[in-house]
């Protein structure tokens, strides 16, 4: 398979996300021209194939540490990778384009594991990530070039394996004259800070800490399983913050005084965290209303403490994504946590917040086509510019 569609004015590109909060698999349908700083994007169409229930208790408990045979990972890899492939035919369907008519598309996976630090195993210290779902199944079904398996090469080149957007935003949202960040609130936090005028090896970026995911398991916890999250934060408008109980979340939570570079996920925010939280909750005697907004709360916060101790150049703007950027309650307490910056979302400039992710990754996935190197070693902290990805053809 020739990769002659490079040589095209215009190549139609899909990107797919699976997130922290693994609800499901975002797809972005994309036109793309050009490459690098000339990059240019046109969305045509996006989709979520949300997982079963099923599915989503399977990847939670892999995720969450529990162990699960080599048989069951392998598996739920072709799963992944099947369900991507159905959910890059759906986008189609939506964009109104037939699949041959795709050129290539850029596959995050599904994180099971991360572990940035490094861990002690057999007699060294290994650091690791892995992301599943089997990119052949998608080539195979979709008829072009996926490009996946994007952290591993970063991770080789010393750093964290993310964030990964970074390079993305530096490349769609930077401005000459004003300090600009990004906010996504998936089920991690993370910001990117483009300093005005700046250059790749300016940008600054960061996990700020939980996003939604500790939200997420303390409204199925209320609900009894009935919501898997706090939809509009109606949830959190029906409680009160509790000061004592945010103070002990911020105090001990080691991962908000760590120096960037600096990445995070379920491993930390864990049920084990959510259930921490509660179990503290109880003893001030809150009401499951109450925790909820704490929560809340406890997200605001560490984005404001990224902000306000790690951030030297303080943004004017900032832009939140994810599925955060639709709960109301959040974005309020954003705005009141950041008085000299404005907060709006990316529908505010006409732009998608849930896609925004997924067509991170279409554009990751051109980079690496045309031999570019494509991930920020200001953000990871990798010893050095690297290409990213893998191709099945």
């Amino acid at each position: 398979m020739k990769l002659s569609f490079l040589q095209k004015d215009a190549c139609i590109a899909i990107g797919l996300m699976s997130g922290t909060s693994a609800d499901g698999i975002d797809a972005a349908v994309v036109e793309l021209r050009g490459c690098g700083t000339d990059t240019r994007v046109r969305q045509l169409g996006f989709i979520t194939l949300p997982f079963s229930d099923e599915a989503r208790q399977k990847i939670l408990q892999v995720a969450g540490g529990a162990p699960l045979d080599s048989r069951e990972i392998c598996l739920l890899n072709f799963y992944l990778g099947d369900l991507s492939a159905d959910a890059c035919l759906e986008a189609c369907r939506a964009a109104g384009i037939q699949p041959g008519d795709v050129d290539f598309v850029g596959s995050h996976g599904q994180t099971i594991w991360h572990e940035p630090v490094g861990a002690d195993y057999l007699g060294r210290k290994v650091r690791a990530t892995l992301q599943i779902g089997e990119p052949s199944l998608i080539a195979e079904r979709l008829g072009c070039p996926v490009v996946s398996d994007f952290r591993v090469r970063d991770m080789a080149a010393g750093g964290l394996g993310a964030p990964l957007v970074p390079y993305t935003e530096y490349l769609l949202y930077r401005e000459e004259h004003r300090t600009v960040a990004l906010q996504n609130i998936g089920g991690i936090g993370n910001i990117t800070v483009l300093p005005a005028g700046g250059a790749l090896a300016d940008t600054l970026a960061f996990d700020t800490g939980p996003g939604n995911m500790v939200i997420d398991a303390l409204a199925a916890r209320v609900t009894n399983g009935a919501l898997r999250y706090d939809d509009g934060g109606k949830l959190a408008r029906q409680g009160q913050v509790s000061a004592e109980l945010l103070r002990y979340l911020v105090d001990s939570d080691d991962y908000l005084q760590l120096a960037p570079p600096k990445t995070t996920g379920r491993e930390h925010y864990s049920a084990a965290f959510a259930d921490a939280l509660w179990r503290k909750g109880e003893e001030l005697g809150l009401t499951g209303y109450d925790k909820i907004a704490t929560a809340t709360a406890f997200t605001a916060e560490s984005i404001r403490l990224a902000v306000e101790h790690h951030c030297p150049q303080k943004p004017e703007r900032l832009i939140v994504g994810g599925g955060g950027s639709h709960n109301p309650v959040l974005m309020e307490l954003l705005q009141a946590g950041l008085p000299g910056c404005e907060v709006v979302t990316n529908e505010a400039l006409g732009l998608d917040s849930d896609a925004k992710e997924a067509v991170a990754f279409a554009i990751l996935a051109n980079e690496m086509l045309h031999g570019r190197c494509n991930n920020a070693p200001s953000a990871t902290g990798a010893a050095h510019p690297v290409v990213m990805g893998k191709l099945s053809l």
